[in-house]
């Protein structure tokens, strides 16, 4: 007995514990403040569709992944507070286009969300095609498409770019100019295709503007090549910067644009926790007046499980929207489910004339079955959504499986451990009647 009063004392200083972090790191600027989604705090939800027409057949998963990683780290260093940047794939399971879906919480400029993401560059190099050196320019001064082939080196492989001086015997004057070195997958490539077409130019395009065209003279080894194009020193260092950024691996085309406001956030995340707290608040009271001591005892096992949910929300961080506390309220849901089963089987080992102690082993046991059949269920359809459905369901799902898994540790555990700290001998009196559950007496 003295075992299970300490581990309930511990409980519940562990769940004191867990409040007052809660309460302390929910200041601006924490690092484990609640992290809100697009949809409750406002800001930008951009949708691009990325080309692989150019990539090679089986890499285009990797290309696209290569992409996101590219343009996270380019809203990052402009400062946005939790971008989401992710791939999508449509189609039956995922069997069509890649789309790139970037959330930009708190920005709600769209022409500057797009600006974000359009100024990052799109390196590439091409071979000029044989006997086409004098046509790579159509009519009108356009360049001739069927001109060039493709080399399957882009901006994907870029390492670094530095900016350098080089001297200008025409002009008598250093003329800035950007290196740029490869990763060593990038560096093999490129001494590939130098070495295999000497003599041949190489093109070098960014964002489809052709930036120089230069005659391979021998195998470039060593992963390193140089962009001249006329640049003045601050377009030169801008480019730097740029490439520095990320330079996107694939083109990618605007396909959707939303906004939502910081006042349609606010107002979304209000209603979230209303209906959160009124709906905490009926099953409490209905757990009192119904099942009574037990009832009273779910509620503070069901108070511990929404604490160490919230702290394992920001612990983790999982970033909050209105499906993923759609699914925190509903795993709430499951929580006093289970400590109903557990309530009932008890009441019915009691009324076989058990006493309290053996009532409440054998109420938790019977109940126990029932209890992780249905949870298993619901994670089942947890790890589905999650596996098969778009970002939004993704949040749902996820919140949902962490929110059963918890719960049924709170009720299986610190319900059983609180009931036993009680040490309840006799099922008569008073005690009688707060084990009891209805409005009988």
């Amino acid at each position: 007995m003295l075992k299970v009063r300490v581990a309930a004392i511990f409980i519940l200083l562990a769940t004191m514990a867990l409040g007052y972090f809660l309460y302390v790191t929910e200041v601006p600027g924490n690092r484990f403040a609640f992290k809100l989604g697009l949809d409750l705090k406002g800001g930008t939800h951009l949708v691009y569709q990325a080309d692989t027409s150019a990539v090679v057949s089986g890499e285009e998963a990797d290309a696209v992944e290569t992409l996101r990683d590219v343009v996270e780290r380019r809203v990052n260093l402009f400062g946005v507070a939790e971008p989401l940047v992710q791939v999508d794939r449509g189609g039956v399971v995922g069997g069509g286009d890649y789309r790139l879906i970037v959330e930009l919480p708190g920005v709600t400029d769209v022409d500057e969300a797009v600006r974000m993401i359009g100024e990052t560059p799109l390196l590439e190099f091409k071979l000029i095609a044989s006997g086409q050196e004098g046509a790579i320019l159509g009519e009108g001064g356009v360049l001739n498409p069927s001109a060039f082939i493709e080399t399957g080196l882009t901006g994907r492989f870029l390492k670094r770019a530095q900016l350098e001086f080089t001297s200008n015997a025409q002009a008598a004057l250093t003329e800035p100019i950007v290196r740029i070195d490869f990763d060593a997958e990038g560096a093999k490539l490129f001494a590939t295709i130098t070495g295999n077409n000497i003599g041949r130019q190489l093109a070098i395009f960014l964002d489809g503007q052709l930036q120089s065209s230069p005659v391979i003279r021998d195998r470039i080894e060593g992963g390193s090549a140089i962009i001249s194009g006329g640049f003045t020193p601050d377009e030169a260092k801008a480019l730097v910067r740029n490439l520095n950024y990320g330079a996107l691996p694939l083109p990618i085309a605007l396909e959707s644009t939303q906004t939502i406001g910081a006042t349609l956030g606010d107002e979304a995340l209000a209603a979230g926790l209303f209906a959160g707290i009124v709906g905490l608040l009926a099953v409490a009271l209905f757990m009192v007046l119904w099942y009574r001591l037990p009832g009273l005892v779910a509620v503070l096992a069901l108070i511990s499980y929404i604490l160490i949910m919230l702290a394992i929300f920001k612990l983790i961080p999982v970033t909050l929207t209105a499906a993923g506390l759609a699914g925190f309220i509903l795993s709430i849901g499951l929580a006093v489910d289970a400590n109903i089963l557990i309530a009932e089987r008890m009441k019915e080992e009691l009324r076989g004339g058990k006493k309290p102690g053996d009532a409440i082993h054998a109420g938790f046991g019977r109940a126990w079955t029932s209890i992780r059949d249905s949870n298993v269920t619901h994670i089942l359809a947890g790890i589905i959504l999650f596996w098969f459905g778009t970002s939004l369901i993704e949040g749902f799902a996820l919140v949902l499986v962490v929110g059963t898994l918890v719960s049924m540790l709170s009720a299986i555990s610190i319900s059983r451990t609180f009931l036993l700290a009680l040490g309840i001998k006799e099922n008569k009196g008073m005690i009688g009647f707060l084990m009891k559950s209805g409005f009988n007496r």
